[in-house]
């Protein structure tokens, strides 16, 4: 599955590092390391996943998983550097501008994992090996199914500013999400800054992570959430909750999550051993299983019951733009919303 528009690339000619094969010697490294810290957007029980699979295939190596919202992983390890502390090994965001940013800052290391060498295509990794996607998703539109009947959900983004949506939609800050940030961008630039306008007007429940719009639907708080991530809403939906997905007629924006490695990492050969399973048939697999993520691993397998992502339109990624722009949606968007 190719999934285009991740614009990681600033520069024309390829330099990326040869790809390094997991070897005995790595995994004796790391095993003496011991451990590997991972920053990381991801969800938590998905991110947690993660590391128990990887410490089951490599028991002498714990993984710590420090979590937190995109926006405030970037914060936080921009002070770490600033004050020269190195705690973070590898990382993980929801806003793919952040790596745009630390390579350019020249703090992330170049390490290519086999998987990504062979398998994933040119747009989905940093030409210089320094970072690749290691998730995609989507933010959408769902609805609560024991509110809301299928005949009279709406499809498209236009549809929530009908006057029945008053009062009964949820949606997540681009200040604290990097899947709102980037989404904010996609639908300010397809849809334009009027549309959030005549949203806010809706009596707009405001709430910070991504994950959130999708508890306050199943909670029943809200009837429809106007953006949030896909993968919470197909989890959610797979153990029998009552929320049900919506791919907006105008497009769903398109989120990548890139990981890398710092080069000031306390423990480099657990970071490369950890990126190494990262971006693997089997981490990639999980995540989409369990996780309700989408990747662009070739061998992994969408999980039946899914719409595929090849039926979805979808809005163009664009990850060096959203660099540019942020601080200017952060701030239009909060005057807007007065959040």
């Amino acid at each position: 599955m190719l999934l285009a528009g991740a614009a990681f690339s600033t520069r024309v000619v390829a330099a990326a590092p040869p790809a390094e094969p997991v070897t005995p010697d790595l995994i004796a490294a790391a095993n003496k390391e011991g451990q590997v810290i991972y920053y990381t957007s991801t969800d938590l029980p998905v991110a947690e996943r993660l590391a128990k699979a990887f410490e089951a295939k490599y028991p002498g190596i714990a993984v710590r998983v420090e979590r937190t919202g995109a926006e405030r992983v970037f914060q936080r390890i921009g002070q770490e550097y600033s004050s020269n502390i190195h705690a973070v090994d590898v990382v993980n965001s929801s806003d793919a501008a952040h790596f745009i940013v630390w390579k350019r800052d020249g703090i992330l290391a170049p390490y290519v994992p086999e998987d990504v060498a062979k398998f994933y295509p040119p747009e989905h990794k940093d030409v210089d090996g320094q970072f690749a996607s290691w998730r995609v998703w989507l933010s959408i539109i769902a609805y609560n199914t024991s509110l809301v009947k299928a005949e009279d959900a709406p499809k498209s983004f236009a549809d929530l500013l009908d006057p029945k949506w008053k009062g009964k939609i949820v949606k997540a800050h681009p200040g604290y999400s990097g899947t709102i940030m980037t989404a904010t961008y996609q639908m300010q630039r397809d849809l334009g800054w009027n549309y959030f306008e005549q949203l806010a007007k809706q009596n707009i429940m405001q709430v910070q992570s991504s994950a959130d719009p999708p508890k306050k639907l199943d909670l029943g708080e809200r009837a429809v959430m106007a953006d949030g991530n896909e993968y919470n809403i197909l989890q959610m939906k797979e153990a029998g909750r009552p929320v049900e997905p919506v791919y907006a007629s105008e497009g769903s924006p398109l989120i990548i999550g890139p990981n890398g490695i710092f080069k000031g990492s306390p423990n480099p050969n657990a970071a490369k051993l950890f990126q190494s399973f990262c971006f693997g048939r089997e981490a990639q697999q999980l995540i989409i299983d369990t996780g309700g993520l989408r990747s662009v691993h070739p061998e992994t397998r969408e999980k039946p019951g899914r719409t595929p992502f090849k039926d979805i339109k979808t809005m163009k990624d664009d990850a060096a733009a959203v660099e540019k722009v942020s601080g200017a949606i952060k701030s239009r968007y909060s005057k807007i919303f007065h959040v």
